[in-house]
């Protein structure tokens, strides 16, 4: 009995300040902002060699051709050195809540890099850890009685856990509340963020989030709230996003259950149900298959979904919701991060980078796929084999994708028989147009997948299709281009391209970073076939990108050059 008096109280409690501050919550929204993005996490450390702020800004045009909508960055403080695990420690264990690393730059080159990111219609998370701090945190000299201790009088690491690096906060003291808030506000009005990425808010008490979330909503009523949790509860006290753990997370979930043959696609189609019903379409989910806890302790998505790991890219960018990115996902890295110590991102453009570039970009201009109650409603369609087939539509105002997934390991063949699927549609992945009646049939390879965008061809939005096949990007020739003075024309190449129409058209050379290094081309054509020959003697060895801009249509090829 005193446990559900103790239940009812709390439940009463939130109540009370909810409907104090109810209004405050809703009638203050980030939808103006946010409503077509893809999140991208960045860990700052093993991005780059040098691992700071400016080598990292060195990325941002080619995130920003990525389509990445929001950029979030795991901490950004500096790191304890006391009970620190590995050489550099984790970046969760935090020394001084109002600094940045010195590792990654000062706090003026971090805010440079807010403004930078914003110029490229980007917008910035940080990550805050608030449930504890580093063992030298200099909380444990100024507020010694902010912390939770042991019988002894000793500080602990959080209850239930084994993070031996960090130590736990108390909450129920009213001053350390208003001290996390202030250093959230802190960040918000010297930095200009639009937001955060909360870790482990299920470790804090739900009346301090809803009183944080006020304040920062006050003054900034766009601000972005990320809850690394599932509960339902964390939309109602100020979230704008949650975890969908129960999709995949700890090694575990839906997907990794369908990828082993534990369960069929019916649990996926109850997982949706459950979200559909649990939470609001004001409240935004986000779907993932990889992170940086997932990455560093239970494997890269290749590990995880072997030759499902493309196919369960494709799935989460195309749920209503909205998909993460973790850092060299987009390249096929397939490497766990060491969590600890340095270790590089090794980036390598391939047919990741075309893969997330085509499904980002595309929900940036179709509506059905925005996030929360601006996108459209994923219906589920029926098929001749619902056990391994996941299909369905989603629609929005003139906006409709149709989808199919076969989740499985084998070839298989499926009927398809819905009114729902009628009309004329792109395959955004090759650009083919076809046309659809109620009833089809599919044969799909081992995790194979379709998605469709439907046109109206009386009024020629196919023309973007059109027109991006048309343009074209050859691989240049020679490639490998080999300097050597003893062979006539070494280290020159040729790069083919095409026009549909008069266009203004540039290519431009980048090194592995994503520095601009040459700009082969910049003019206004006619349409037709170009070829360009191009010197590259004064280059170093090393690989190289070469892209073309023309119009809509972007594309890069590699280059390698070899003395």
């Amino acid at each position: 009995m005193s446990f559900l008096r103790n239940t009812l109280k709390k439940s009463f409690i939130l109540f009370l300040i909810n409907f104090g501050q109810f209004l405050t919550l809703t009638a203050q929204t980030d939808t103006d902002w946010s409503y077509n993005k893809v999140i991208y996490e960045v860990n700052t450390r093993q991005f780059t060699e040098s691992g700071t702020f400016a080598e990292f800004s060195t990325h941002l045009d080619r995130l920003k051709e990525l389509g990445v909508g929001i950029i979030w960055f795991m901490p950004i403080h500096p790191i304890g050195e006391v009970n620190r695990l590995g050489t550099l420690g984790s970046p969760y264990s935090v020394k001084d809540y109002f600094a940045v690393n010195p590792n990654y730059g000062t706090m003026d080159e971090f805010k440079a890099l807010v403004d930078s990111i914003h110029s490229k219609g980007m917008y910035v998370l940080i990550d805050w850890v608030g449930n504890h701090t580093s063992w030298d945190n200099n909380l444990t000299i100024s507020h010694p009685e902010w912390y939770i201790h042991d019988n002894n009088g000793n500080f602990i690491p959080p209850p239930g856990t084994n993070w031996t690096d960090v130590i736990q906060l108390d909450y129920s003291n009213s001053e350390l509340r208003n001290y996390m808030i202030n250093t959230l506000l802190f960040w918000v009005t010297e930095t200009n963020i639009d937001g955060f990425r909360c870790d482990a808010v299920s470790f804090m008490p739900e009346s301090f989030w809803l009183s944080a979330n006020v304040a920062l909503k006050n003054q900034k009523p766009n601000i972005f709230m990320l809850a690394e949790d599932d509960n339902p509860i964390y939309q109602s006290i100020g979230f704008d996003m949650s975890y969908c753990w129960s999709l995949h997370g700890f090694g575990n979930g839906v997907l990794k259950r369908i990828y082993l043959g534990q369960t069929d696609v019916n649990e996926l189609d109850d997982l949706i149900e459950s979200e559909l019903d649990n939470y609001s379409n004001n409240h935004y989910r986000m779907y993932f298959t990889s992170n940086h806890d997932e990455n560093a302790w239970y494997g890269t998505e290749f590990e995880q979904f072997g030759n499902a790991a493309k196919t369960f890219a494709v799935l989460t960018a195309t749920f209503n919701g909205m998909q993460l990115i973790y850092n060299g996902q987009e390249v096929g890295f397939n490497h766990r991060l060491v969590f600890f110590d340095k270790d590089e991102i090794i980036w390598t453009e391939n047919n990741y980078t075309d893969l997330y570039k085509t499904l980002n970009n595309f929900k940036k201009r179709n509506k059905a796929l925005w996030n929360g109650y601006k996108g459209g409603f994923l219906q589920r369609i029926p098929t001749s084999n619902d056990n391994y087939f996941f299909s369905f539509i989603r629609e929005e105002s003139e906006d409709k994708i149709f989808s199919i997934f076969n989740l499985s390991n084998g070839i298989k063949t499926v009927t398809i028989n819905d009114s729902g699927i009628s009309g004329t549609y792109v395959n955004i992945f090759s650009c083919d147009t076809v046309s659809f009646t109620s009833t089809e049939e599919y044969e799909l390879p081992a995790w194979g997948y379709f998605i469709f965008e439907k046109i109206d061809t009386s009024t020629g939005i196919s023309d973007l299709y059109s027109e991006l096949i048309n343009y074209k990007l050859f691989q240049n020739y020679p490639n490998p281009i080999y300097k050597s003075s003893n062979i006539k024309y070494s280290g020159t190449t040729k790069i083919k391209y095409s026009l549909p129409q008069n266009d203004f058209v540039s290519i431009i050379l980048y090194d592995l970073l994503g520095k601009e290094v040459k700009q082969i081309i910049s003019k206004y054509q006619l349409k037709g076939e170009y070829e360009v020959r191009f010197k590259t003697n004064e280059l170093a060895s090393g690989i190289y990108y070469y892209q073309m801009r023309s119009g809509e249509f972007v594309q890069s090829k590699k280059m390698l050059i070899i003395k």
